[in-house]
């Protein structure tokens, strides 16, 4: 046994060296097989010894049991985020700034701002304990089981410290183009860059798709550097040395000069790196200069990320199509000569609306200017008329809608045109597109190029008909397999238990975003009660005005609407809700709004235990708030409070500071616990 033991913890030894090499130092020592071979063999010993079993083993990577929820983690040092410059003047003046404080100037130190996902790391004696995201920076979730299936995070260190390291969770170019082509092969909508697949992949409760996606890592600052480093610079190198990867393109500047040429260099090397960068952190090196400095209520005043401008290229306009939505939006579309764009070929743009069109004076086989808003959507920035030989196309808007036919209304007040068809084939396809997406009744694997086939081919009409599929028919598809039509199936039964305000987003009433359909369902329970509702009660519950009642009122009314509904209450999906108030709490009835940053909790916590005692708390003031809770450095919402306060249009508002509120808050729930002790 004593042999076994001694081999498992060689084995534990050897992947870890190994992970080192060629994570951090992009050098490997063996070849995935032989690595492979090693890792199952330590796998063996320990599935049959599972008391050998140590948290930082690598057989510990691999996604385990599905998880229930994060937990919260209050970080020891808050994540703040940066500040951003966006051109040489305001980086000019941040300089000024610093070199007006630091007496004993020791340089910036810059690094690419990796676009992922800030998260921190936690190792006591070298041991990888915990992981969470940052959160609203005081307060992240624990995502520890997650990050340790991403193979450059080192479960243990090469020197026995207890740190915690601030870096960065990306997914690397070529993993985002794998994943998007098997998503393309299972007719799924393609994910619309890396970032947002990174931030998604993290929170996902299944580490076994974390760990599938191979997402990687950069160690970017110590967050409790004293004693390990005095500088930016040593903290990267020490980083490095304990084996955490550290992006190796940063550069120690002692001139601004200086730093503007790395910023030149960043931004021309950006489209032949193996990941997503927008822009480029300029950090003091001095942590003492640092610690001076301080930092305001957001953002350390002795950084900055400098973020790039949208990158931007020239194309030509070969057609402009239009696209219907589900709520019968018209919407124009570019197609244009494909081109190359922050890293991916372009041959799509949006033009929004007409009147954008006519603003810009886009016409057919105009060379133009395209961006990716964002890095992200692409979209003409302006026509090129100089370059006009004649030939161009001006674009007219249709009369009538081109996929069912019927006449285009444009709304008083609206910019777009909408085809008002209930049974128009595009608005039912988008309709169910919506119905199906993971923000609604989250239909996994029965994605938007599945949805169109369905219809194409006559097996998907309406809602309903998602719900009367069956194996044989699914079967007649091309491309459809035994296996794949039963995990559609399954899929299907299991979201007819999603609970109502999955239901009542995903029937897509114009105006009923997420959070409006919690609220709605928080606030009535069951469908019924949702139907039987009038306009008044609509606009009584905060969060709904006028506009968004109207809206529900007039889809509730309409005989084919409850019909769809009573349809779909025979299928067998859920009618009710798991989030109900605390309908008998003591401040039943009071809307509250939470505003700034709290020290002795974070707002998620002090949301949770006000709306134990029955609270609504919402996330705008109007005349219907009854209590502003204001932290520090409240902005906005404290204004607007004071404002109707003192118009005399919200005489029921009070507004708390923490310490008010905190009073408040014993009382109100030491009454609610004298109330369960009678009862």
């Amino acid at each position: 046994m004593g042999e076994i033991a001694r081999r498992a913890a060689e084995l534990r030894e050897l992947l870890h060296r190994y992970d080192y090499h060629y994570h951090v130092l992009d050098a490997p020592l063996v070849s995935d097989l032989e690595y492979d071979q090693l890792l199952r063999e330590l796998n063996e010993i320990e599935q049959a010894h599972p008391e050998w079993v140590t948290p930082d083993s690598p057989t510990q990577r691999v996604g385990g049991n599905l998880l229930e929820g994060f937990a919260k983690v209050a970080h020891r040092i808050p994540l703040r985020s940066l500040s951003n410059v966006f051109n040489e003047q305001e980086l000019l003046a941040f300089d000024e700034r610093i070199r007006a404080v630091a007496t004993d100037f020791k340089g910036y130190v810059c690094e690419l701002k990796i676009d992922g996902l800030a998260t921190a790391l936690r190792y006591d004696a070298g041991v990888m304990t915990q992981g969470a995201t940052r959160g609203d920076g005081v307060v992240g979730e624990d995502i520890t089981v997650n990050l340790r299936t991403i193979k450059a995070i080192p479960l243990r260190l090469r020197q026995d410290v207890s740190i915690e390291v601030r870096g960065e969770s990306y997914l690397p170019r070529a993993a985002f183009e794998r994943i998007n082509e098997e998503r393309r092969d299972r007719g799924e909508p393609l994910f619309a860059n890396p970032r947002n697949v990174a931030a998604g992949t993290l929170r996902q409760l299944d580490p076994s798709i974390v760990a599938a996606r191979k997402l990687s890592f950069f160690a970017y600052t110590l967050a409790t550097p004293a004693g390990l480093a005095t500088t930016q610079a040593e903290a990267l190198r020490v980083m490095g040395e304990w084996g955490l990867p550290v992006n190796p393109h940063w550069r120690h500047c002692f001139h601004i000069r200086d730093v503007l040429e790395y910023i030149a260099w960043a931004y021309a090397a950006r489209a032949a790196l193996a990941y997503d960068i927008d822009g480029v952190v300029i950090k003091v090196n001095d942590f003492a200069v640092q610690e001076a400095l301080g930092f305001t209520a957001k953002s350390p005043r002795f950084a900055v990320a400098y973020k790039f401008a949208a990158e931007q290229a020239e194309s030509r306009v070969l057609n402009i199509e239009l696209s219907v939505g589900r709520t019968g939006a018209i919407t124009p579309t570019a197609i244009i000569e494909p081109v190359f764009l922050a890293g991916t070929t372009v041959s799509r743009a949006t033009l929004h609306n007409e009147d954008m069109i006519r603003e810009k004076d886009v016409r057919i086989g105009d060379l133009v200017i395209v961006q990716k808003a964002g890095d992200i959507i692409p979209e003409i920035v302006r026509s090129l008329p100089e370059a006009r030989k004649g030939d161009e196309v001006v674009f007219r808007m249709p009369t009538h809608c081109p996929s069912c036919g019927e006449g285009l209304l444009r709304a008083d007040g609206e910019v777009v045109l909408r085809c008002v068809n209930e049974d128009c084939p595009a608005k039912q396809v988008e309709a169910l597109i919506h119905f199906v997406s993971r923000s609604a009744m989250n239909v996994d694997g029965v994605g938007e190029q599945w949805i169109e086939t369905l219809f194409e081919k006559g097996l998907l009409t309406d809602i309903p008909s998602l719900y009367r599929l069956n194996r044989e028919s699914l079967l007649t598809l091309d491309r459809m397999g035994d296996k794949l039509a039963e995990r559609m199936l399954r899929s299907i039964e299991e979201s007819k238990r999603q609970p109502l305000e999955r239901l009542l987003f995903g029937l897509g009433i114009r105006h009923v975003g997420e959070k409006a359909a919690q609220v709605l369902a928080e606030t009535f329970g069951t469908m019924d009660a949702f139907l039987a509702a009038s306009v008044d009660a609509l606009q009584a519950i905060p969060d709904v005005g006028p506009k968004v009642a109207q809206s529900i009122a007039a889809y509730t009314k309409k005989p084919q609407h409850r019909a769809l509904i009573e349809e779909l209450r025979e299928l067998g999906l859920r009618m009710d809700t798991d989030r109900k108030k605390a309908e008998d709490g003591v401040l039943r009835g009071t809307v509250f709004v939470l505003t700034g940053t709290l020290s002795a909790m974070s707002r998620g916590e002090a949301q949770a235990r006000l709306e134990t005692l029955g609270a609504t708390v919402t996330g705008s003031v109007s005349a219907k708030t009854n209590v502003v809770i204001a932290g520090e450095a409240a902005g906005s919402k404290l204004a607007k409070a004071e404002k109707l306060i003192q118009d005399g249009k919200a005489s029921n508002l009070r507004i708390m500071n923490e310490e008010e509120f905190l009073q408040a808050l014993a009382s109100w729930e030491s009454v609610a616990q004298s109330s369960v002790e009678d009862a």
